[in-house]
């Protein structure tokens, strides 16, 4: 699969779409961690496809499967047995770990299912000979990510033996495996994973509850961790800190939001954040926003609340896409 353009990815997601999840995860399994990838994230996309575009893909697969035929079900097994019957035990055995040495990296194959941080994490304390027999049997652009995480003086040793690596012995290979088994074991605790949590996350949350209910659950936390209740404070972003967004970006939010929600929602903005509004407005659409408002008679405190939220939606969008910048009260928290 690996060699698939796009609309090879696109029917192989469709074929095992149509074969079932048993049949799809027996496929998977037999294929590398950047494939699965690939391919899960075509499949995840495919909701719907025609009747016609799935008789194809079946034909075609149908049409290439009955071209090949299997030899042997374990090519490995068989030639470790044609030879050890010829050769017997003793040369057979060197002769066989000379032609499937390769296949003998167990445990760095566990290595290809983890991100660069978690992989350069495990073994930045490794001998840097150690460190360049694994890269090199990993994906070069795996490789070269996992190389970026390392120290400087580092990658630069590390690189140096790559470069002069030949070949690597069966039994150096045994060793690597067995010393990359015990790292596995016992650097689980080391592994990077994704913070999913943190006062970062417990803003944002709070940044989407109803004005008096996140003042409260702010308060419990204030008793409970005075500090951490402030760093989360500090961390949110309300409708009001619209003010701080710079002109362009303020732009950039009224385009996105409609005319009725931003009447409701400035029912109960201040008049600071009213006029910065308007300024970045045409003169005529900030004077028929003004009548709008004058015009609208008396909102529920939530329905104002509900409008203020949907547009702190489009503004953290617009945030985590990278189109606007937005500071928080934190010193350096920037979105």
């Amino acid at each position: 699969m690996s060699g698939f353009d796009e609309a090879g990815t696109r029917d192989a997601a469709v074929l095992l779409l149509a074969l079932g999840e048993e049949t799809a995860a027996e496929v998977f399994r037999h294929l590398t961690p950047k494939e699965v990838q690939g391919l899960g994230e075509v499949m995840a996309r495919t909701q719907y496809t025609t009747k016609d575009h799935i008789e194809q893909v079946l034909e075609k697969f149908h049409a290439q499967a009955s071209k090949q035929s299997t030899l042997v079900h374990d090519p490995n097994a068989y030639v470790r047995g044609v030879l050890r019957r010829a050769l017997g035990d003793d040369k057979a055995g060197m002769l066989i770990d000379r032609i499937v040495q390769g296949s003998d990296v167990s445990g760095i194959e566990s290595l290809r299912w983890m991100d660069a941080a978690s992989v350069a994490e495990l073994i930045r304390h490794e001998h840097p000979q150690i460190i360049a027999s694994i890269l090199v049997h990993l994906e070069r652009d795996h490789a070269s990510a996992i190389l970026q995480q390392l120290p400087a003086d580092l990658r630069a040793d590390v690189m140096l033996r790559i470069a002069t690596l030949d070949s690597i012995q069966p039994s150096a290979l045994k060793e690597l495996n067995e010393a990359l088994s015990r790292v596995l074991t016992g650097g689980s605790d080391r592994i990077k994973r994704p913070r999913l949590g943190g006062s970062k996350a417990a803003a944002e949350i709070l940044n989407f509850l109803g004005g008096g209910e996140e003042a409260t659950l702010l308060e419990t936390l204030r008793a409970e961790n005075a500090d951490l209740a402030q760093e989360i404070e500090d961390l949110m972003f309300t409708f009001d800190d619209l003010l701080s967004l710079d002109d362009r970006a303020v732009q950039t939010v009224l385009r996105e939001v409609q005319n009725d929600q931003l009447i409701i929602a400035l029912k109960g903005a201040e008049p600071a954040l009213r006029d910065k509004i308007f300024k970045n407005m045409s003169s005529r659409a900030a004077e028929a926003l003004k009548e709008d408002l004058e015009s609208k008679g008396p909102v529920r405190l939530s329905e104002v609340e509900a409008q203020q939220k949907e547009i702190l939606k489009t503004v953290k969008r617009l945030a985590d896409e990278g189109t606007i910048v937005v500071s928080t009260g934190g010193a350096d928290a920037l979105v």
